[in-house]
């Protein structure tokens, strides 16, 4: 179809939409892809175990409840990954926004602290994404055949399933990020309830993990300026407004952490090296060594054969401002995150998603065939059948062995020292718990009745806390316990690539060793 068709083309979808048959319609395929996004999301948050990052987010929201602020102390234990840097002498956690810890908190008042309500709020906002994507690609790109299989391969998208069951931030993130986006695309038409209703979702956002809100907003921004002027007022008033809430956080987290926190974050040397791991990233996992590539190159080239636009006017201004969103996101990741970690791109899937989506429904109109097929590539390549397998054959990874142990071993009093894995251990068994990376004092190990030190750590701190455990156990009388669990390096992860979706046979067991009674003469 020519570039100057579309506008009767779009009207005419316009009028079908007040189909009441189409209504009906919608309706059933929003059921349909909320029964899909159920089973995928929603099912068996218990397993696996929290890992690491999961397990401080379970502590700092179980805090909540007991000190009506997360705190990184609680008195026993310490919930610091970076040496104790996140917290201060009065205890406040300063090193997230604190948005998703009271979600968790909430669940936790609700329900019990316990690994499926950890995670249960984060599943149900990956579950609402799915359904905002389909509704959002519905409304502006009117059509219907793309926001379905953008929705579904969202949903089925391993990447972004693994993401939406974490304990942590991410979900949440890509929510928000989501509705922003739908949002700001609309910031066009009169009113200013639309640029309220960007405020309140920048302002949550920004409470979530500001670098997102800061990408969000620049995104709209940067949109209006170059393809719909009549939304930069309202934009630069939704940007002016969310500084403005914003700016007490920034203020306190600047005076606490002071000039060596922020300047840590101002490191660009290695901006470039950061930029190509993420395009890696997004080339493989989150779009299957390019197979998903397939839908929009073959639309491309059928379009430049054929001498037509892409997509019309509208669906063209739409598209540009996820990719500034994907674009944009991906730079300021770039400049401040510490390392490139997949995690950190959860909020620029859906947009993917959407796109490709769109990609897929004007391949339909043109090459039913081809765009079946590449349907049937984007499922082959993107598949969950590692998550399945997970969930029918559960692992049992270190967490799960060291948690059951103690839990049928240890008193109440006794002290635990670890090498690596501490935040678990703390969350399950409420023992006193030293090693990790809190930076905490390494005496109490000459005391610990128990001592596991871990074949693998990731970090050098980790290794010094191993080498600490390894100096007392030559000095001292232990009994040795060898478990019925892989000493691997996590429970579980974030990241599909990292991630134990299976049982691996062969591998070391994990070892805890008891501290003996001193003898006496």
């Amino acid at each position: 179809m020519r570039e100057g068709a579309a506008p009767r083309m779009r009207a005419g979808r316009r009028s079908a939409l007040r189909s009441p048959l189409v209504r009906a319609s919608d309706r059933s395929i929003a059921l349909g892809i909320a029964a899909l996004a159920g089973l995928v999301l929603l099912t068996r948050l218990d397993r696996p175990m929290l890992w690491q990052d999961e397990a401080q987010t379970a502590l700092l929201a179980r805090s909540i409840l007991e000190f009506g602020v997360p705190v990184g102390f609680d008195g026993l234990n310490s919930y610091s990954q970076e040496l104790g840097v996140e917290y201060g002498e009065d205890r406040i956690w300063r090193w997230h926004p604190w948005l998703p810890f009271y979600l968790v908190a909430a669940t936790f008042a609700v329900f019990e602290a316990d690994t499926a309500p950890a995670r249960l709020p984060f599943a149900l906002c990956g579950f609402a994404t799915v359904l905002l994507a389909w509704a959002a690609g519905r409304d502006l790109f009117r059509d219907r055949l793309g926001a379905v299989a953008g929705a579904v391969l969202l949903c089925l998208s391993l990447s972004f399933v693994v993401l939406s069951r974490q304990s942590r931030y991410y979900a949440l993130a890509t929510l928000l990020s989501l509705a922003g986006l739908w949002i700001g695309a609309r910031l066009d038409r009169s009113g200013w309830t639309r640029t309220l209703a960007l405020v309140a979702v920048a302002s949550l956002l920004f409470h979530t993990q500001a670098v997102y809100a800061a990408a969000l907003l620049l995104a709209i921004l940067v949109h209006a300026a170059l393809l719909n002027r009549r939304a930069l007022r309202p934009a630069l008033a939704a940007t002016a407004a969310t500084t403005v809430f914003a700016l007490p956080w920034i203020v306190w987290v600047g005076l606490e952490t002071g000039v060596p926190g922020i300047a840590r974050f101002l490191d660009w040397r290695d901006t470039p090296l950061q930029l190509a791991h993420y395009a890696e990233m997004l080339f493989d996992p989150v779009l299957a060594s390019g197979a998903l590539l397939a839908a929009p190159v073959v639309l491309a080239f059928e379009r430049m054969r054929r001498r037509e636009s892409l997509f019309d006017a509208e669906s063209r201004r739409h598209a540009t401002l996820l990719v500034l969103h994907v674009a944009i996101t991906i730079l300021l990741l770039a400049l401040l995150s510490p390392l490139p970690y997949l995690r950190y791109l959860a909020p620029v899937l859906p947009p993917l998603f959407m796109l490709l989506g769109l990609a897929i429904g004007g391949l339909f109109r043109i090459r039913p065939l081809v765009a079946g097929l590449a349907v049937a590539l984007a499922l082959a390549f993107g598949s969950l059948d590692d998550l399945v397998r997970e969930r029918s054959a559960p692992v049992t990874g270190p967490i799960t062995g060291i948690v059951a142990f103690l839990a049928d071993r240890a008193e109440a009093r006794d002290r635990v020292a670890i090498a690596y894995g501490d935040l678990p251990v703390k969350f399950y068994t409420g023992l006193r718990v030293v090693g990790g990376l809190t930076g905490e004092s390494l005496d109490e190990v000459e005391s610990a009745r128990w001592l596991i030190p871990r074949r693998r750590v990731p970090a050098a701190r980790s290794r010094d806390v191993n080498a600490a455990l390894r100096a007392a156990l030559a000095a001292g009388d232990f009994r040795r316990h060898v478990l019925d669990a892989p000493d691997l390096p996590f429970e579980s992860r974030e990241d599909p690539r990292v991630r134990p979706f299976r049982a691996h046979g062969g591998r070391p067991p994990v070892i805890i060793w008891e501290r003996l009674p001193e003898k006496t003469e």
